[in-house]
């Protein structure tokens, strides 16, 4: 292993990106080509709006987008800071640049939003969680969330067995004509001790191969202040052990073949170590838990359009992850509690889609993984999980109505070494879905789409020692929604485009995963009881205004009502609101590009909810909103591209809690530094 402030860098990830690193050396050619700025900055902004028409306001299934210059100017430092600006979507945050960070999706738990990087997903068998924290926004081109599927054929069968998906891109390297390499380096620092340098670096190996290389470094000491009440008891402490170090890399070769079939090879390796701060109760604010993370992967991606009605994808996949947890506290016969677990993953996929005729297209999707999970625990099960998806779908686009439709079958067949192993699966599930454009302007469509999936307990759930319950159930869940998009540009006046999405929809969750107390009180077990429904309204508005030749504002705001509620059979309290879902939340943001100039302001609000089943004011969490501020300058300087912004972060310093006794950081400062060669 390769030790870097702290941090552990894979030996194994190194040997992996040599070759890769080599051929990007080996092969710089240096050049110089004119920029025209006004030029590339219009053509930018065409681009943003013409993908937002096509896949926002056509698609049957509600999407959330944020694409190129949107993220760079958000007050963002991870994906997990720029999903909250989504409708509908709840971050669940334990405080500080390393606590854990999870999507959920309209309530239906983080375990059922699948998580893609440039089309492959990434698994987590052991929780079935993907921390968002640990990615960078410094090398994304766009974040997408998506309420069911992604509405394509073209994909794995495993984008269709989730009740939501959230994709990450890259972006792909682009080159000034005459050009045939560029470098990019930036750094962020701020409150808290935060060090964040990146460094990205492209080459055009060929006229139909790319390589980019991408690496950054992040460390905070994470201690801020929080308010700390307890009926007389009010004062300020500085959050402790909430320090981390990472480091990642990243890799990927883009080539074109002659028959224009489309490959992509990506290596990543991500490191960290950080302290885990706990929830502040009884008094007690000082922790000394720590973890340690290693994830490396390596995938490819190879697509051939081998006629006008034929297309052909492929995908695989080996997956490596490591992860140490450290409790000085809790004092066993050997020592200290030390657990280690190490998950592998083996992936493979290959689609066909076939054009029947210029309305009708089918395709067939099979994926197949292998997952297991060693452990150094007492009596552990070792499992490991065979698991098959073959997906069949069909979609016909009329002029005014596209149908969609899917059937999903999951076979999975699991091994254990001790124990008692999970019953073997055999689930068929479908999806409908549809946009239709009632009048003959093509600004107005409505949608609708019907789901049902469901998602297998996770290792952790079956197996972990003395918790685990290998005859739980999978979670159930149908998904209903009604709504519309309008979409409209208007070149050469003022309101430039306007995007407006409102949906209304119903979702059932059954046989809801929970872990209650046993006998004993610190062993407690996982079982099937809850049966959650929600409902709920969200509305999602953007607006581009070209006020002057170089003023432009961007304006956007999102509203989600939404009832989440308990409606077992053996609910202590039949009809309560779900812990930590708000009735109400919503965000706004507001940008103005004047010039070389560029201003932002986000606004985020998060209702009332409570932190157990029970709604009573004991459970009472407060409701919670932040203002961000950030103002920036580009400019060029022999032919180089400068950037630097700074931003004022929760703006008027709220103490609040995301996760009760868990709190956030009050106002913080950000300064960022970019240079693009």
């Amino acid at each position: 292993m390769i030790k870097i402030k702290g941090v552990l860098l894979s030996t194994r990830f190194f040997f992996l990106l040599a070759p890769l690193l080599g051929t990007g050396i080996l092969l710089p050619a240096i050049s110089v080509a004119q920029i025209d700025t006004a030029k590339a900055n219009q053509l930018q902004d065409v681009k943003i709006t013409e993908y937002k028409n096509s896949k926002v306001n056509l698609s049957p299934t509600p999407v959330q987008i944020l694409i190129g210059t949107e993220l760079k100017r958000l007050n963002s430092l991870s994906v997990a800071d720029a999903i909250r600006y989504f409708a509908g979507v709840q971050l669940k945050d334990y405080g500080g640049v390393g606590g854990l960070k999870t999507i959920n999706v309209r309530s239906m738990g983080s375990n059922h939003t699948a998580v893609f990087y440039d089309g492959v997903q990434l698994g987590n068998a052991q929780n079935g969680q993907v921390d968002l924290g640990k990615f960078s926004l410094d090398n994304l081109e766009e974040i997408a969330v998506y309420v069911g599927q992604k509405p394509e054929l073209l994909m794995p069968a495993r984008s269709y067995a989730a009740a939501s998906a959230l994709y990450l891109r890259t972006a792909q390297p682009a080159f000034n004509e005459g050009k045939k390499y560029g470098l990019g380096v930036g750094l962020k620092t701020g409150s808290f001790g935060l060090i964040n340098p990146n460094i990205s670096y492209k080459q055009k190996i060929s006229n139909k191969i790319s390589l980019l290389l991408d690496a950054s470094y992040l460390e905070s000491n994470g201690k801020y202040k929080f308010r700390y009440k307890e009926l007389a008891y009010d004062t300020t402490i500085i959050r402790n052990n909430s320090d981390v170090k990472s480091a990642r890399v990243e890799a990927t070769l883009f080539g074109l073949l002659p028959d224009s079939s489309k490959w992509n090879l990506k290596l990543y390796n991500y490191n960290s170590a950080r302290g885990l701060p706990g929830a502040i109760v009884s008094n007690r604010f000082t922790f000394t838990q720590r973890q340690w993370d290693d994830n490396s992967f390596i995938q490819a991606s190879y697509q051939n359009k081998r006629s006008a009605r034929y297309n052909f994808m492929f995908n695989t996949k080996y997956a490596y992850s490591f992860m140490r947890y450290l409790d000085p506290e809790f004092k066993q016969q050997n020592g200290f509690l030390d657990n280690r677990f190490t998950e592998t993953e083996w992936y493979i996929s290959a689609v066909n889609l076939y054009k029947i005729s210029g309305i009708w297209e089918v395709s067939l999707a099979t994926d197949y993984s292998l997952q297991q999970l060693d452990a150094n625990l007492y009596d552990f099960a070792y499992p490991k999980r065979n698991t098959g998806l073959v997906a069949l779908a069909s979609a016909l686009n009329l002029k005014r109505l596209s149908i969609q439709a899917n059937v999903l079958a999951t076979l999975i067949a699991e091994q254990v070494k001790n124990g008692n192993q999970s019953a073997n699966r055999q689930e068929y599930t479908p999806a409908l879905m549809a946009s239709w454009q009632p009048f003959q302007t093509k600004d107005f469509r409505i949608r609708s789409f019907y789901k049902s999936i469901f998602r297998m307990p996770t290792f952790n759930d079956l197996y972990y020692t003395f918790i685990g319950n290998s005859k739980l159930k999978p979670e159930y869940t149908s998904q209903y929604d009604l709504g519309f998009t309008y979409g409209h540009t208007s070149n050469g006046r003022r309101l430039a485009y306007l995007s407006l999405q409102t949906d209304a929809y119903y979702n059932l969750v059954k046989d809801k995963i929970v872990a209650i107390p046993g006998n004993n009180l610190g062993r407690w077990t996982m079982v099937n009881l809850d049966r959650v429904r929600i409902r709920g309204f969200e509305t999602n508005i953007q607006t581009v205004w070209d006020l002057d030749l170089q003023l432009k504002l961007k304006a956007s705001a999102n509203y989600t009502f939404e009832k989440a509620v308990d409606i077992s059979t053996t609910a202590f309290r039949y009809g309560d609101q779900i812990p930590y879902i708000p009735v109400h939340s919503g965000s706004a943001r507001f940008g103005i590009d004047y010039k070389n100039l560029v201003f932002n302001y986000g606004y985020i609000y998060t209702g009332e909810r409570y932190s157990q089943k029970a709604n009573i004011a004991a459970n009472y969490v407060k409701p919670w909103y932040t203002h961000d501020l950030a103002l920036g300058a580009n400019f060029f300087y022999h032919q180089s591209r400068f950037f630097i912004n700074a931003e004022i972060n929760n703006v008027f310093n709220q103490y609040y809690d995301v996760v009760l006794n868990y709190p956030m950081p009050g106002r913080n400062y950000r300064l960022t530094l970019s240079a693009n060669f």
